[in-house]
């Protein structure tokens, strides 16, 4: 009798063992085969700074994207000079760890060095040389990562809030054909990448049809646009999971895979113009615009891993279409919602908290891609 029951004891903890051997605890674990799993990395993560960040990172992801490394700002700051020391170990840190390593990005109305746009007077430059110098960034960029970067957001940001094209000086210097140049010219420098568009807010019907009516053209002009980035700059309450299930279906319908590019999702109180993620958006301090500067009750916690759950429930149900989601930051701490729109304010968007550990976010990811598969 004692042996028989040794032996039924055995056998439950065995098969509890299996089990517990078959549930991911990795996000790049739980989410393979379905699509990449992914996160922007900051300065001090590329280079080991922040050694808990970059743990983190190695452990749980398959995919980065560089928060600021490779924007032209950074990585170009003035003409005829390329800084190209973070970016460099930025793609070190991918290929080491076998990861799929996404640019970020070429041609963007912010971040990059007036001197782009000025002659030596400081008058705004002809089209032809302004031409010449996109040449010159897209080829000496992509070309110096060729075979090495996956995939490439080449134009970022390029629509307004109505689907119109947003009046950057790309545009008015060069024309709106400034993104056929974009894209013809990176893929020339590099043939086997993948070309991605990348904007916020396509959600918003408006600005989603100006997105389908963007790649159609790109498409008819010999453009094999490859990826529509979705950012993922996301609310509470907004978007639904039909709206986001919804924007994800137009847009493989042009026949593109869709990537959710930048996501958090921003806990705390609105303000007017919320829904934008254009970075020079500013609004003045307000104590009650951050009520959450000693920590997030429970109940938002709760209530942001719920969240998180729906949104990955749609992404897993159409990963036929998904290329991958990216998280905009480690930690909550590394959040760019933390100074925007509102400077100071503590937000906590994010899988991990300050101290660097999961958060019931965290938890609630993995679960649903255990209870999707």
């Amino acid at each position: 009798m004692l042996h028989r029951r040794f032996t039924i004891l055995s056998m439950i903890l065995t098969a509890s063992l299996a089990v517990s051997a078959q549930t991911p605890t990795t996000l790049k674990d739980a989410y393979r085969g379905a699509f990449h799993i992914g996160v922007a990395i900051n300065s001090d993560q590329i280079t080991g700074k922040d050694a808990r960040g970059t743990a983190i990172v190695a452990e749980q992801f398959d995919s980065i994207s560089p928060e600021n490394a490779m924007k032209w700002e950074n990585i170009h700051p003035k003409a005829g000079k390329y800084d190209f020391t973070l970016a460099d170990q930025y793609v070190d840190f991918g290929e080491k760890h076998h990861m799929f390593i996404v640019g970020h990005n070429l041609v963007w109305h912010s971040q990059v060095p007036a001197w782009v746009f000025q002659d030596d007077s400081g008058k705004p430059v002809n089209r032809i040389e302004l031409l010449r110098r996109m040449h010159d960034h897209i080829f000496t960029v992509v070309g110096r990562y060729k075979g090495r970067i996956q995939s490439w957001d080449v134009v970022n940001e390029a629509l307004n809030e109505d689907g119109t094209l947003r009046d950057s000086k790309w545009k008015q210097i060069i024309g709106p054909e400034y993104l056929i140049w974009a894209y013809r010219w990176a893929h020339e420098a590099d043939p086997m990448m993948e070309l991605n568009y990348n904007d916020y807010n396509l959600e918003n019907p408006a600005k989603r049809k100006g997105a389908i009516d963007l790649i159609k053209i790109l498409q008819q002009n010999g453009i094999k646009i490859a990826v529509v980035g979705v950012q993922g700059h996301d609310h509470m309450n907004w978007p639904s999971a039909d709206l986001e299930e919804q924007t994800i279906l137009d847009l493989a319908n042009l026949g593109v895979k869709v990537a959710i590019t930048e996501l958090d999702l921003d806990v705390l109180p609105t303000v007017p113009q919320a829904t934008t993620a254009d970075v020079s958006y500013h609004v003045e301090s307000d104590p009650k615009l951050n009520p959450y500067s000693k920590g997030l009750p429970d109940s938002v916690q709760k209530a942001l891993a719920t969240r998180y759950a729906d949104l990955f429930k749609v992404y897993l149900k159409h990963r036929e279409v998904m290329s991958r989601v990216t998280l905009w930051g480690v930690t909550d701490a590394d959040s760019w919602l933390n100074d925007w729109p509102v400077k100071g304010r503590s937000s906590y968007p994010l899988l991990w908290d300050r101290n660097f550990k999961p958060k019931p976010a965290f938890d609630a990811v993995i679960q649903a891609a255990n209870q999707g598969k």
